[in-house]
């Protein structure tokens, strides 16, 4: 819920900027999770989730701007 919030409230350019550094923490997390199990690997499940939400507000926006 809270996540959902700080969402709305940031730029297009920067959910795009975080996207991106979200999509590359999630890259190296599967990367070492695949070399060595991570203490807890339940981050890599919510990673995934905040790229969801994140490309969610952007697909929101692009709708409103169309309208």
């Amino acid at each position: 819920m809270k996540n959902e919030l700080v969402l709305k409230e940031i730029s297009t350019a920067e959910l795009k900027e975080k996207l991106e550094t979200e999509r590359d923490m999630y890259q190296k997390m599967l990367l070492s999770h695949a070399v060595s199990p991570l203490e807890n690997p339940n981050k890599i499940k919510e990673s995934r989730k905040t790229i969801a939400r994140i490309l969610t507000e952007l697909r929101a926006r692009e709708i409103a701007e169309q309208k």
